[in-house]
């Protein structure tokens, strides 16, 4: 079963892309939530015609992000956190803390389009990040996690 997708959806496709799935699970889940829509001729023509009108804005996009990704390249991110004995934490960094000091940086990125190797960190210490800024611009962010200062 084909359907065009209305949004990005997690290990599928992004907005705008003609994938095939399983007809339970664009039936049942997909066209529900309102995530796709059945790829009918008429629709596969309006979605070409759309895709053609957006090209122009998409080089835009395509520029600002990669912009927003040369930011990248000098910054030095340090996230403290409250360290035990070791270099365990209390509590865990995620990608929402990264989001956040970003932000304080300058570079503006929605949580969602994080991806710290591993997971959430528990631990002190050197990490990778993958941030998608646009379906064409993905880049490596690297990081640390140090111990707040005691007071």
């Amino acid at each position: 079963m084909d359907v065009i997708l209305k949004k990005d959806v997690e290990k599928l496709g992004f907005k705008d892309d003609v994938v095939s799935v399983k007809p339970g699970y664009g039936r049942n889940f997909l066209i529900p939530q309102g995530a796709a829509v059945l790829a009918t001729p008429s629709a596969k023509k309006v979605l070409e015609e759309t895709l053609k009108q957006r090209s122009y804005k998409e080089k835009k996009q395509i520029e600002d992000a990669k912009a927003q990704a040369a930011k990248l390249q000098n910054l030095d991110i340090k996230l403290t956190a409250k360290a035990g004995a070791g270099d365990k934490i209390f509590g865990s960094v995620t990608d929402a803390d990264l989001a956040d000091a970003l932000a304080k940086e300058g570079v503006e990125i929605e949580k969602k389009y994080i991806s710290i190797a591993g997971g959430n960190i528990k631990r002190l210490g050197q990490y990778d990040a993958t941030l998608r800024f646009h379906r064409e611009v993905v880049t490596n962010f690297n990081f640390e996690v140090v111990a707040e200062a005691q007071a």
